[in-house]
């Protein structure tokens, strides 16, 4: 998986999943996905070693894996998006489109 497509999986995992990670989990996923810093970077800014900041990242990375595995939560909404980007090809007005438009939106800030 190239580096973008991981970004964004994972920032998308993160968001869902969060509340389930430890919170050194939660603050070095964050620096590293969001705040894009390096490893050193992360490692610098604690004062804990790389190796560290390695296995939080990695052991946060593994829970994010194994709750999408079970419960398939952004797949479903990847899933979802995906029949109403079909949807609005099709829509025949524009009350349509808005009323699809509003249910993106809720995929986005409500879960």
């Amino acid at each position: 998986m190239e580096k973008l497509e991981k970004t964004i999986r994972y920032t998308n995992l993160f968001n869902i999943y969060k509340s389930q990670l430890s919170s050194s989990q939660l603050e070095m996923i964050n620096d590293y996905f969001f705040l894009d810093l390096s490893i050193s970077e992360i490692a610098e800014n604690r004062n804990i070693s790389r190796a560290a900041v390695d296995d939080a990242i990695n052991k946060g990375i593994a829970k994010l894996d194994e709750l999408e595995a079970n419960l398939k939560i952004y797949e479903k909404s990847q899933n979802i998006r995906q029949k109403l980007a079909k949807l609005k090809e099709k829509a025949l007005n524009t009350q349509e489109i808005e009323e699809l438009e509003e249910i993106e939106e809720e995929l986005d800030y409500g879960i």
